[in-house]
Protein backbone atom coordinates (compact mmCIF):
# COMPACT_ATOMS: atom_id res chain seq x y z
CA UNK A 1 0.00 0.00 0.00
CA UNK A 2 1.26 3.77 -1.26
CA UNK A 3 1.50 6.20 1.30
CA UNK A 4 -0.99 8.50 2.11
CA UNK A 5 -0.37 12.10 0.44
CA UNK A 6 -2.57 13.69 2.84
CA UNK A 7 -2.99 12.26 6.40
CA UNK A 8 -5.24 14.30 8.83
CA UNK A 9 -5.68 13.17 12.22
CA UNK A 10 -7.85 14.27 15.12
CA UNK A 11 -8.63 18.16 13.69
CA UNK A 12 -10.52 20.22 16.26
CA UNK A 13 -11.02 23.42 14.64
CA UNK A 14 -12.80 26.12 16.78
CA UNK A 15 -14.25 29.56 16.63
CA UNK A 16 -14.36 32.02 20.11
CA UNK A 17 -18.15 33.57 19.28
CA UNK A 18 -19.17 37.15 20.10
CA UNK A 19 -21.00 37.69 23.33
CA UNK A 20 -20.15 35.17 25.71
CA UNK A 21 -22.71 32.69 23.71
CA UNK A 22 -19.23 29.86 24.08
CA UNK A 23 -16.88 28.07 21.81
CA UNK A 24 -18.11 26.55 18.32
CA UNK A 25 -16.44 23.51 17.98
CA UNK A 26 -16.79 23.79 13.89
CA UNK A 27 -14.19 20.51 13.76
CA UNK A 28 -14.06 18.21 16.23
CA UNK A 29 -11.52 15.35 16.07
CA UNK A 30 -11.93 14.54 12.30
CA UNK A 31 -9.41 11.77 10.51
CA UNK A 32 -9.15 10.67 7.22
CA UNK A 33 -6.20 9.88 4.59
CA UNK A 34 -6.31 10.75 0.90
CA UNK A 35 -4.36 8.53 -1.22
CA UNK A 36 -2.51 9.67 -4.45
CA UNK A 37 -4.61 9.89 -7.24
CA UNK A 38 -7.68 8.79 -5.71
CA UNK A 39 -10.66 10.70 -5.33
CA UNK A 40 -12.20 11.30 -1.43
CA UNK A 41 -15.42 12.49 -1.33
CA UNK A 42 -16.58 14.28 2.11
CA UNK A 43 -20.79 14.97 2.22
CA UNK A 44 -22.98 15.99 5.00
CA UNK A 45 -25.34 19.11 5.76
CA UNK A 46 -24.76 22.26 5.89
CA UNK A 47 -23.04 22.74 9.24
CA UNK A 48 -21.14 19.59 9.76
CA UNK A 49 -17.96 20.77 9.50
CA UNK A 50 -16.94 20.40 5.37
CA UNK A 51 -15.72 23.53 4.35
CA UNK A 52 -14.27 24.57 7.82
CA UNK A 53 -11.82 21.08 7.29
CA UNK A 54 -10.32 21.85 3.73
CA UNK A 55 -9.89 25.47 5.13
CA UNK A 56 -7.54 23.98 7.90
CA UNK A 57 -5.67 22.19 6.09
CA UNK A 58 -5.04 25.30 4.09
CA UNK A 59 -4.45 27.10 7.30
CA UNK A 60 -6.80 29.75 5.75
CA UNK A 61 -9.01 29.89 8.74
CA UNK A 62 -9.04 33.27 10.08
CA UNK A 63 -7.10 33.96 13.57
CA UNK A 64 -9.04 35.20 15.87
CA UNK A 65 -11.82 34.22 15.83
CA UNK A 66 -10.41 30.94 14.25
CA UNK A 67 -7.89 28.68 15.76
CA UNK A 68 -6.63 25.11 15.31
CA UNK A 69 -6.14 23.10 18.48
CA UNK A 70 -3.01 21.73 19.99
CA UNK A 71 -2.89 18.18 19.08
CA UNK A 72 -4.24 18.20 16.03
CA UNK A 73 -2.00 17.20 12.46
CA UNK A 74 -2.09 17.48 9.06
CA UNK A 75 0.47 15.58 6.95
CA UNK A 76 1.09 16.33 3.52
CA UNK A 77 3.76 14.18 2.04
CA UNK A 78 5.80 13.94 5.19
CA UNK A 79 5.26 17.49 5.82
CA UNK A 80 3.13 18.59 9.19
CA UNK A 81 1.65 21.61 7.47
CA UNK A 82 0.76 22.96 10.76
CA UNK A 83 4.00 23.59 11.89
CA UNK A 84 5.51 25.11 8.43
CA UNK A 85 6.85 28.51 8.35
CA UNK A 86 4.54 31.08 6.37
CA UNK A 87 6.91 30.94 3.29
CA UNK A 88 7.09 27.35 3.36
CA UNK A 89 2.79 27.03 3.68
CA UNK A 90 2.52 29.86 0.71
CA UNK A 91 4.78 27.57 -1.46
CA UNK A 92 2.67 24.60 -1.15
CA UNK A 93 -0.69 26.74 -1.33
CA UNK A 94 -1.75 26.72 -4.82
CA UNK A 95 1.27 25.14 -6.09
CA UNK A 96 0.75 21.57 -4.28
CA UNK A 97 -2.32 21.99 -3.31
CA UNK A 98 -5.02 24.11 -5.18
CA UNK A 99 -8.82 24.96 -3.71
CA UNK A 100 -11.86 25.80 -5.89
CA UNK A 101 -14.00 27.19 -3.59
CA UNK A 102 -17.72 28.17 -3.65
CA UNK A 103 -19.01 30.95 -5.60
CA UNK A 104 -17.17 31.96 -8.37
CA UNK A 105 -18.25 35.10 -8.35
CA UNK A 106 -17.20 36.36 -4.90
CA UNK A 107 -13.84 34.49 -5.50
CA UNK A 108 -12.90 36.27 -8.59
CA UNK A 109 -11.36 39.56 -8.64
CA UNK A 110 -14.05 41.99 -10.58
CA UNK A 111 -11.18 44.21 -11.77
CA UNK A 112 -8.91 42.26 -13.05
CA UNK A 113 -9.03 40.02 -16.00
CA UNK A 114 -9.23 35.83 -15.77
CA UNK A 115 -6.56 35.98 -17.64
CA UNK A 116 -4.20 37.82 -15.16
CA UNK A 117 -6.36 35.80 -12.47
CA UNK A 118 -4.97 32.71 -14.00
CA UNK A 119 -1.71 34.01 -14.68
CA UNK A 120 -0.84 35.01 -11.31
CA UNK A 121 0.00 31.67 -9.94
CA UNK A 122 2.04 30.50 -12.39
CA UNK A 123 4.19 33.70 -12.05
CA UNK A 124 4.43 33.56 -8.27
CA UNK A 125 4.88 29.46 -7.88
CA UNK A 126 6.97 28.82 -11.53
CA UNK A 127 8.76 31.72 -12.09
CA UNK A 128 6.97 32.69 -15.33
CA UNK A 129 7.55 35.75 -17.20
CA UNK A 130 4.28 37.62 -18.08
CA UNK A 131 4.12 36.36 -21.62
CA UNK A 132 4.88 33.04 -20.71
CA UNK A 133 2.24 32.93 -17.91
CA UNK A 134 -0.34 34.68 -20.31
CA UNK A 135 0.10 32.08 -23.14
CA UNK A 136 -0.40 29.29 -20.06
CA UNK A 137 -3.71 31.04 -19.08
CA UNK A 138 -4.68 30.39 -22.65
CA UNK A 139 -3.72 26.66 -22.58
CA UNK A 140 -5.88 26.39 -19.45
CA UNK A 141 -8.81 28.15 -20.83
CA UNK A 142 -8.91 25.86 -23.56
CA UNK A 143 -8.34 22.93 -21.57
CA UNK A 144 -10.72 23.62 -19.47
CA UNK A 145 -13.49 23.73 -22.56
CA UNK A 146 -13.61 27.62 -22.51
CA UNK A 147 -14.31 28.62 -26.20
CA UNK A 148 -12.46 30.85 -27.71
CA UNK A 149 -9.71 31.22 -25.20
CA UNK A 150 -7.15 33.86 -26.86
CA UNK A 151 -10.50 36.38 -26.49
CA UNK A 152 -11.44 35.03 -23.37
CA UNK A 153 -8.65 35.82 -21.45
CA UNK A 154 -9.08 39.23 -21.83
CA UNK A 155 -12.78 39.04 -20.49
CA UNK A 156 -13.62 39.84 -16.72
CA UNK A 157 -15.17 37.64 -14.32
CA UNK A 158 -18.95 39.94 -15.02
CA UNK A 159 -18.61 39.03 -18.80
CA UNK A 160 -19.12 35.33 -17.94
CA UNK A 161 -21.56 33.21 -17.37
CA UNK A 162 -21.61 30.93 -13.97
CA UNK A 163 -20.29 28.00 -15.76
CA UNK A 164 -17.76 29.34 -17.25
CA UNK A 165 -16.91 31.16 -14.33
CA UNK A 166 -16.49 27.88 -12.56
CA UNK A 167 -14.21 26.68 -15.16
CA UNK A 168 -12.25 29.98 -14.88
CA UNK A 169 -11.80 28.62 -11.04
CA UNK A 170 -10.65 25.36 -12.49
CA UNK A 171 -8.14 26.72 -14.45
CA UNK A 172 -6.57 29.22 -11.81
CA UNK A 173 -6.39 25.71 -9.44
CA UNK A 174 -4.49 23.87 -11.99
CA UNK A 175 -2.77 26.18 -14.13
CA UNK A 176 0.58 24.82 -11.47
CA UNK A 177 -0.41 20.90 -11.91
CA UNK A 178 -1.16 19.90 -7.96
CA UNK A 179 -1.05 16.93 -6.58
CA UNK A 180 -4.18 17.50 -4.32
CA UNK A 181 -6.84 19.15 -5.75
CA UNK A 182 -9.70 20.34 -2.78
CA UNK A 183 -13.08 21.21 -4.57
CA UNK A 184 -15.74 22.97 -2.40
CA UNK A 185 -18.85 22.57 -3.34
CA UNK A 186 -17.61 23.00 -6.99
CA UNK A 187 -21.80 22.58 -8.90
CA UNK A 188 -23.38 24.63 -6.19
CA UNK A 189 -25.84 27.65 -8.09
CA UNK A 190 -25.11 25.83 -11.26
CA UNK A 191 -28.22 24.11 -13.32
CA UNK A 192 -27.81 20.49 -13.69
CA UNK A 193 -26.29 20.01 -17.17
CA UNK A 194 -23.80 22.34 -16.58
CA UNK A 195 -23.08 20.26 -13.24
CA UNK A 196 -22.32 17.49 -15.03
CA UNK A 197 -20.72 19.47 -17.62
CA UNK A 198 -18.16 20.37 -14.38
CA UNK A 199 -18.05 17.22 -13.12
CA UNK A 200 -16.97 15.21 -16.27
CA UNK A 201 -14.20 18.22 -16.80
CA UNK A 202 -12.88 17.48 -13.39
CA UNK A 203 -12.80 13.39 -13.75
CA UNK A 204 -11.07 14.05 -17.50
CA UNK A 205 -8.35 16.75 -15.92
CA UNK A 206 -7.98 14.25 -12.60
CA UNK A 207 -6.98 11.47 -15.02
CA UNK A 208 -4.64 13.60 -17.54
CA UNK A 209 -2.73 15.43 -14.17
CA UNK A 210 -2.76 12.37 -12.19
CA UNK A 211 -4.01 14.11 -9.30
CA UNK A 212 -6.29 13.45 -5.78
CA UNK A 213 -9.01 15.30 -5.38
CA UNK A 214 -10.84 15.60 -2.39
CA UNK A 215 -14.32 16.75 -3.36
CA UNK A 216 -16.56 18.16 -0.54
CA UNK A 217 -20.53 18.45 -1.02
CA UNK A 218 -24.23 17.90 0.04
CA UNK A 219 -25.19 15.92 -2.92
CA UNK A 220 -24.79 11.84 -2.67
CA UNK A 221 -25.51 11.53 -6.51
CA UNK A 222 -22.14 13.73 -7.05
CA UNK A 223 -20.24 11.39 -4.88
CA UNK A 224 -21.76 7.80 -6.56
CA UNK A 225 -20.61 8.56 -9.74
CA UNK A 226 -17.16 10.67 -8.81
CA UNK A 227 -15.24 8.92 -5.61
CA UNK A 228 -13.77 6.39 -4.69
CA UNK A 229 -14.19 6.35 -1.26
CA UNK A 230 -16.53 8.55 0.98
CA UNK A 231 -16.56 10.48 4.54
CA UNK A 232 -19.38 11.19 6.01
CA UNK A 233 -19.43 14.23 8.88
CA UNK A 234 -22.57 15.40 10.86
CA UNK A 235 -22.02 17.58 13.71
CA UNK A 236 -18.31 18.66 13.26
CA UNK A 237 -17.24 14.52 13.13
CA UNK A 238 -17.12 11.84 10.96
CA UNK A 239 -19.29 8.94 11.32
CA UNK A 240 -19.05 7.08 8.64
CA UNK A 241 -16.30 6.27 6.55
CA UNK A 242 -15.87 3.65 3.36
CA UNK A 243 -15.38 2.89 -0.08
CA UNK A 244 -18.07 4.30 -2.17
CA UNK A 245 -19.75 1.24 -3.65
CA UNK A 246 -19.51 -0.59 -0.21
CA UNK A 247 -21.24 2.52 1.41
CA UNK A 248 -23.86 2.96 -1.10
CA UNK A 249 -24.84 -1.38 -0.97
CA UNK A 250 -24.35 -1.02 3.44
CA UNK A 251 -24.47 2.02 5.11
CA UNK A 252 -24.19 1.54 8.75
CA UNK A 253 -24.28 4.64 10.40
CA UNK A 254 -28.56 5.87 10.59
CA UNK A 255 -27.28 9.34 9.45
CA UNK A 256 -25.97 8.19 6.07
CA UNK A 257 -29.15 5.60 5.96
CA UNK A 258 -31.22 8.89 6.23
CA UNK A 259 -29.00 10.78 3.80
CA UNK A 260 -29.34 7.56 0.77
CA UNK A 261 -33.24 7.19 1.90
CA UNK A 262 -33.46 10.59 0.86
CA UNK A 263 -32.18 10.53 -2.38
CA UNK A 264 -35.17 10.35 -5.28
CA UNK A 265 -34.85 7.09 -6.59
CA UNK A 266 -36.34 5.35 -10.17
CA UNK A 267 -35.61 1.70 -8.96
CA UNK A 268 -35.67 -0.05 -5.65
CA UNK A 269 -35.47 2.46 -2.77
CA UNK A 270 -32.60 2.10 -0.42
CA UNK A 271 -32.70 0.87 3.33
CA UNK A 272 -34.67 3.21 5.34
CA UNK A 273 -36.94 5.02 2.36
CA UNK A 274 -40.38 4.48 1.66
CA UNK A 275 -41.88 2.38 -1.22
CA UNK A 276 -43.44 4.79 -3.47
CA UNK A 277 -45.27 8.42 -1.61
CA UNK A 278 -43.16 11.26 0.00
CA UNK A 279 -39.64 11.39 -0.27
CA UNK A 280 -38.01 9.79 3.53
CA UNK A 281 -36.51 12.69 5.64
CA UNK A 282 -34.22 13.57 8.36
CA UNK A 283 -36.36 14.87 11.55
CA UNK A 284 -35.12 17.58 13.43
CA UNK A 285 -31.61 19.86 12.24
CA UNK A 286 -27.71 20.03 13.08
CA UNK A 287 -27.49 21.26 16.19
CA UNK A 288 -25.36 24.43 16.92
CA UNK A 289 -21.90 24.09 17.08
CA UNK A 290 -21.56 25.68 20.85
CA UNK A 291 -23.59 23.56 22.12
CA UNK A 292 -23.25 19.73 20.53
CA UNK A 293 -25.48 17.34 22.22
CA UNK A 294 -24.09 15.10 24.94
CA UNK A 295 -23.49 10.93 23.97
CA UNK A 296 -23.84 10.43 20.42
CA UNK A 297 -24.43 13.60 18.27
CA UNK A 298 -27.13 12.12 16.16
CA UNK A 299 -29.45 10.58 19.15
CA UNK A 300 -31.68 13.35 19.15
CA UNK A 301 -32.78 13.15 15.43
CA UNK A 302 -31.93 8.76 15.59
CA UNK A 303 -34.72 6.08 15.43
CA UNK A 304 -32.85 3.61 17.02
CA UNK A 305 -31.39 6.13 19.97
CA UNK A 306 -31.17 4.19 23.05
CA UNK A 307 -29.57 5.18 26.71
CA UNK A 308 -26.08 4.53 25.52
CA UNK A 309 -26.31 6.62 22.68
CA UNK A 310 -27.22 9.10 25.26
CA UNK A 311 -24.81 9.01 28.17
CA UNK A 312 -21.87 7.73 25.80
CA UNK A 313 -19.78 8.86 22.46
CA UNK A 314 -18.90 6.29 20.48
CA UNK A 315 -15.71 6.26 18.95
CA UNK A 316 -15.15 5.10 15.43
CA UNK A 317 -15.66 1.26 15.46
CA UNK A 318 -14.09 -1.03 12.71
CA UNK A 319 -17.00 -2.96 10.73
CA UNK A 320 -14.38 -4.36 7.58
CA UNK A 321 -12.41 -5.71 10.11
CA UNK A 322 -9.03 -4.25 8.50
CA UNK A 323 -8.14 -2.23 11.07
CA UNK A 324 -7.84 0.68 10.03
CA UNK A 325 -8.21 3.73 7.97
CA UNK A 326 -6.85 2.68 4.60
CA UNK A 327 -8.51 2.63 1.19
CA UNK A 328 -10.41 -0.31 2.47
CA UNK A 329 -11.47 0.62 5.66
CA UNK A 330 -15.16 1.02 7.04
CA UNK A 331 -15.53 2.65 10.43
CA UNK A 332 -18.81 3.64 11.80
CA UNK A 333 -19.44 6.15 14.73
CA UNK A 334 -22.62 4.15 15.89
CA UNK A 335 -22.80 1.85 19.03
CA UNK A 336 -25.38 -0.30 16.97
CA UNK A 337 -22.23 -1.33 15.49
CA UNK A 338 -21.82 -3.25 19.13
CA UNK A 339 -25.63 -3.94 19.13
CA UNK A 340 -26.97 -4.86 15.44
CA UNK A 341 -30.07 -5.83 17.31
CA UNK A 342 -31.27 -2.68 18.06
CA UNK A 343 -32.08 -1.32 14.51
CA UNK A 344 -35.20 -2.06 14.72
CA UNK A 345 -36.71 0.97 15.06
CA UNK A 346 -38.34 2.70 17.84
CA UNK A 347 -41.43 4.22 18.32
CA UNK A 348 -40.54 8.80 18.04
CA UNK A 349 -42.99 10.37 20.14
Amino acid sequence: MTEPLLRVRDLKTYFVTEQGRGTARAVDGVSFEVQPGETLGIVGESGCGKTVTSLSILRLIPEPPGHVRPGSFIEFEGRNLLTLEPRELRAIRGNEIAMIFQEPMTSLNPVFTVGDQIAEAAIVHQGLGRAAARARAIEMLRLVGIPDPDERVDHYPHQMSGGMRQRVMIAMALVCRPKLLIADEPTTALDVTIQAQILELLDRLQAELGMAVMLITHDLGVVAGSADRVVVMYAGQVVEQAPTPELFARPLHPYTEGLLASVPRLDAPPAGARAGGRLHSIPGQVPAATAWPSGCRFHPRCPYAWDRCRAEEPPLLDAAGTGGTGPGSHTVRCWLLTEPRRRTPAPRP
